[in-house]
This record gives C-alpha cells, sequence and structure tokens, in this order.
C-alpha cells in the first residue's frame, strides 16, 4: 500500500539533535524540491513539453480548484505548481516495530510532532536504514511515498510521482494533502491520517458526482473494505498474542501462524467472494512482519469514525471541520474516547 509521508522539514536542523546526516537529507531534499517547482500554467502552455503531461495538469488544476471552492480546503499556490523530481517516489518511508510489538518506533520532529516512520529522499538510504534496525531485531518495512505536505509551510507541488495512476488518482492526492493543511494535530498521525484519507475519499465522491459519473463501483469499495479488515484484524490478534507470557520462540511461531491465516483467510475470500480478483496479492505474498502491518492502522482507523461524524454535520464541510478542530483540541484520551463513540454511531 502506497500511502502519504510528512517529512521533518529543513528547519529540523535547528534543533540540535545529533542525527546530522539524517536531517541533511532531509534538508538537502526539500531544498531540490522547491527549486524543481514551476507554475502548473507555464507547463500546459509549453508546446514543447509532453503533450500526456499538459493533458494531466489541465485536469489536476480542475480538481484542484473544485478542492477550495466545493471541499473548502486551503486556497493557495499548492498544486498549483509541478516538479520533475526523476524518481517513482519522492521518499521512501521506513517503519519499524519490536519483534513481538505493533507499537512504531516513532520519531519526532519540533513542527510536525512525532510520526510513525523514517523518510529518506534515497532509496538506498532507506535500505541502509532500514538493514541496521533488522541487525538490531526490529520488524522494518519500507514503502515508497507519492506526496506529501509541509503543512502549509511551503507551497507543495504537483510531482512526476503523482502522475502514474491516472487523473482520479491525482486529484485523490490532491484532496488527501490539503485536507493536512486544513487541520492536523501534533503527535497523532492515527487522527491526522484518518481525516485526510475521509476527506480523500469523501472528496472523491463528490467530485466524481460533479462530473457526472458513476460512484466508484460497490464491488471495488466492499473488496478494499474487506482487506483492510482482515488486516486490521490481524493486528488486533497479534495484539492480543503479544501481551501473553509466552517464551520468545513459542512467540515466533505463533506470530507466524497469525500471518499464515492472513493469508489462508485472504485467499478464501478473494476467491469466493471476488471472483479471484489478484489485485492485492502483490502485497499478500511479500514477506510479512509487524512494521507492513502498521500504515493499515496509522491511515484507516478512524476513517469510520470521521465519516459518522460528516453525517451528524449534515454533510456541510466548514460545520464538519471545525467539529474536527473542536475534537483536535481535546487531550488525547478524550480525543479518542469521542472517535470510539462516533465510530459506534457509523456501524
Amino acid at each position: 500500500m502506497i500511502r502519504r509521508f510528512l517529512p521533518g522539514l529543513w528547519w529540523v536542523l535547528l534543533s540540535g539533535c545529533s542525527s546530522v546526516d539524517y536531517y541533511g537529507q532531509l534538508a538537502s531534499g526539500q531544498w531540490q524540491l522547491l527549486q524543481a517547482r514551476e507554475p502548473v500554467a507555464k507547463v500546459i502552455a509549453d508546446p514543447a513539453r509532453p503533450q500526456q503531461l499538459r493533458e494531466h495538469l489541465v485536469q489536476s488544476q480542475k480538481a484542484r480548484t473544485f478542492a477550495s471552492e466545493q471541499l473548502h480546503l486551503p486556497d493557495n499556490q499548492s498544486y498549483r505548481l509541478y516538479a520533475d523530481i526523476g524518481r517513482p517516489y519522492v521518499v521512501w518511508n521506513v517503519f519499524a516495530t519490536q519483534e513481538f510489538s505493533l507499537s512504531a518506533q516513532n520519531h519526532c520532529f519540533p513542527i510536525a510532532g512525532c510520526v510513525a516512520y523514517r523518510g529518506y529522499y534515497s532509496q538506498g538510504a532507506a535500505r541502509g536504514e532500514a538493514a541496521l534496525l533488522k541487525q538490531q531485531g526490529m520488524d522494518v518495512s519500507i514503502g515508497g511515498v507519492e506526496a506529501y505536505s509541509t503543512l502549509g509551510w511551503f507551497n507543495d507541488p504537483i510531482m512526476s510521482s503523482m502522475l502514474g495512476w491516472g487523473d482520479e488518482r491525482l486529484a485523490t492526492l490532491i484532496f488527501h494533502e490539503l485536507a493536512h493543511q486544513r487541520f492536523y494535530v501534533k503527535d497523532d498521525t492515527e487522527f491526522n491520517e484518518s481525516f485526510a484519507t475521509f476527506v480523500e475519499q469523501e472528496g472523491t465522491r463528490q467530485w466524481r458526482a460533479a462530473r457526472g459519473l458513476a460512484p466508484i463501483g460497490s464491488a471495488a469499495l466492499q473488496q478494499r473494505d474487506q482487506f483492510t479488515q482482515l488486516v486490521l484484524d490481524t493486528r488486533k490478534r497479534l495484539e492480543t498474542l503479544y501481551a501473553q507470557p509466552l517464551a520468545a520462540d513459542a512467540m515466533r511461531r505463533a506470530k507466524a501462524a497469525e500471518f499464515e491465516r492472513l493469508r489462508s483467510e485472504y485467499r478464501r475470500v478473494r476467491d469466493s467472494q471476488w471472483g479471484g480478483d489478484t489485485r492485492y496479492d502483490a502485497w499478500m505474498n511479500l514477506p510479512m512482519n509487524n512494521a507492513r502491518l502498521l500504515p493499515f492502522g496509522l491511515y484507516d482507523q478512524w476513517v469510520p469514525a470521521f465519516a459518522a461524524l460528516f453525517r451528524q454535520e449534515g454533510g456541510d464541510w466548514l460545520k464538519f471541520y471545525a467539529a474536527v478542530e473542536r475534537m483536535g483540541q481535546l487531550p488525547v484520551a478524550q480525543r479518542k474516547a469521542a472517535l470510539r463513540q462516533l465510530e459506534g454511531v457509523g456501524r
């Protein structure tokens, strides 16, 4: 699964942290990205640029206007600029957990707060970090990332890495990243990403409706939701397992059995309910560990709660955002309790 990432930005160099090399690559990568930006309108007007690129950017600006005018997302220069970064992903995330834990190894930054991953502008550097963590006995996963938000500190560009999956995917990325600019709670990745994922999903539904397109096929949505639920159920079983007083060897065997159960249940659902659709096979067939499950809890956990809140506010975006902001100001325990209550309402 490809997900978005908010990296520590160049000013974290001022934090006095000793990881100079890591922060140096963040500063260099962000600076290079800023330098590569150019107005989308300029690219569209240039007949020397590839026609397909220009057509993608024309469509992107329609979605960008819709985001501000209809979804009430920030109206600024973000995603009205373009940057050709010359690689498939802008950054690579490194997730890590202890061998018998689903708690992410967090990394904290002065502005963004604590997040559950470390990002690298070089795939080689990400692999090097992952290798070191594996030597320490950690469960590790690397994922390429198409886009990220700087929370409005810079005007974020449409990057060439965002164009590979078509115009609708590009629109969803714009909605998601602008949601981060609309509201962000420091030190609560699950809240932030679930909020942005809901805005992305509901925004895409409204964007399709505004263009007279049918809703995304219910079969595809059902498959996505079933797949996600299979992974979340596995997370819950593993959390219960890791709380048991088992010896390490017994814990490893039980852990491996849970991952095999996930694969078995996936194959059963795929073959009996999806007509053998193999869209998730590639993800499922890779080696499994705790770190590979982390994005599901981070990006999907509270989406049903935000959907319930949106309905509760009558589908009014401004009222919804105001309610999200009030919730975000609550102490973390009260915030999670409010989300759990909404999640129950949404079922």
